[in-house]
């Protein structure tokens, strides 16, 4: 069993050695090439050692902005807070603060106190000047009336009085806003009279009258009229005798078998004396017409045309036209029946003498009082 042992060694010792020469060269060709390899190691180590010291160097300036930043928004804050010091030091102490606060709130509520009572006051007064108004457009709407009958006026100043009791909404006022409507209501109704109309028709006839002729009879002759001496020689022509009578029949116009009555010729002075009188008459009517004056103005335009009928007659169609014209303006309206409006303004004056004696009565009331409306409201938290 021991036997193998000694076999082996003997095998071992009779095996010969490997030449050492093949491993020298391996160990040669693996030095260069770990030498790169740790020359590659060392550059690569070189270049993190770089980037990192770059970074670090990058870190340590921001490191160094953010410090700065710091510093500076620390001398801010210094700054802020020196003044703020300052502020505190200028502000009261707190019981003045408390006093200033109690003040403040009884100067609001003075202040809102004395708004309402300036309000109050304005909007009575406004009252009061509308309520005068309307009574000061009643009044002009009468006078208006009384003095020129001028219709359309007075309607729209009663219509403007309306309106203000309407809006002033009081059921005090029903009274005379009664009465005033009634002579609102009168006025619409009545018929329009355009006495301006009038006025220039009046006119413009005045213009026509100045082209009026008067009647003017011309004698005509029948045949055979002329005298034995006026035609000899009538074959040879007319004779100077013959010329001389029909110059002197211009003169003198005798007819004995006329059955229609003559008037003498007018001179030139006496036609323009009618003319005359008769634009006159138109202008009184004229006049008439705008002062509501119904017997002037039919009494002017009767005299027109008497004047028309009388010295410049009918026989022409223009004579005709006008002296029919006349007749016609004279049959126009220029008055009309107008209502009382004193019922209305006694209404609205004995409204707003009610208003002022509960005014009068309200003030004389009101001292009752005074230290309780004047008195400062207490302060919040006292």
């Amino acid at each position: 069993m021991t036997d193998p042992a000694p076999q082996t060694e003997q095998v071992a010792a009779e095996t010969p050695a490997a030449p050492p020469r093949p491993a020298a060269a391996r160990n040669g060709r693996a030095l260069p090439v770990l030498t790169l390899l740790l020359g590659a190691g060392a550059l690569l180590v070189a270049g993190w050692s770089l980037r990192q010291v770059a970074g670090l160097q990058e870190a340590d300036a921001r490191q160094q902005e953010a410090m700065a930043e710091a510093h500076r928004q620390g001398q801010e804050l210094a700054e802020r807070e020196q003044v703020l010091s300052r502020q505190l030091e200028q502000l009261p102490a707190p019981a003045e603060l408390e006093t200033r606060r109690r003040l403040l709130a009884e100067l609001q509520a003075g202040q809102q106190q004395l708004g309402e009572r300036v309000d109050r006051v304005l909007g009575a007064s406004r009252q009061e000047w509308r309520l005068a108004e309307a009574e000061h457009l009643l009044r002009l709407a009468s006078l208006r009336l009384a003095a020129l009958q001028d219709v359309n006026s007075a309607r729209f100043l009663l219509a403007a009085a309306n309106e203000i009791l309407r809006d002033h909404d009081d059921p005090a006022a029903f009274a005379a806003r009664e009465r005033l409507v009634s002579a609102l209501e009168s006025l619409q109704t009545l018929p329009a009279v355009d006495r301006t109309g009038l006025f220039l028709q009046l006119g413009a006839l005045g213009e026509q009258a100045a082209g009026l002729n008067t009647r003017r009879p011309e004698f005509q002759p029948r045949d055979g009229a002329l005298p034995a001496a006026a035609q000899v020689a009538e074959g040879d022509g007319a004779s100077r005798w013959a010329q001389w009578w029909q110059h002197v029949s211009g003169f003198v116009r005798l007819e004995f078998t006329a059955s229609d009555e003559v008037r003498p010729l007018l001179a030139g002075q006496t036609l323009e004396q009618l003319r005359l009188a008769l634009r006159l008459a138109l202008e009184q009517a004229q006049w008439a017409a705008l002062n509501a004056q119904p017997q002037v103005y039919r009494g002017a335009l009767e005299q027109a045309r008497g004047l028309v009928q009388r010295y410049f007659g009918l026989d022409s169609a223009e004579n005709h036209a006008f002296y029919t014209r006349l007749g016609e303006l004279a049959n126009q309206p220029v008055a009309l029946e107008l209502p009382d409006l004193t019922p209305a303004l006694n209404a609205l004056q004995a409204y707003l003498g009610q208003r002022e004696r509960a005014a009068l009565e309200a003030a004389g009331a009101a001292p009752r009082t005074p230290e309780a409306s004047s008195a400062p409201p207490a302060a919040p938290g006292s």
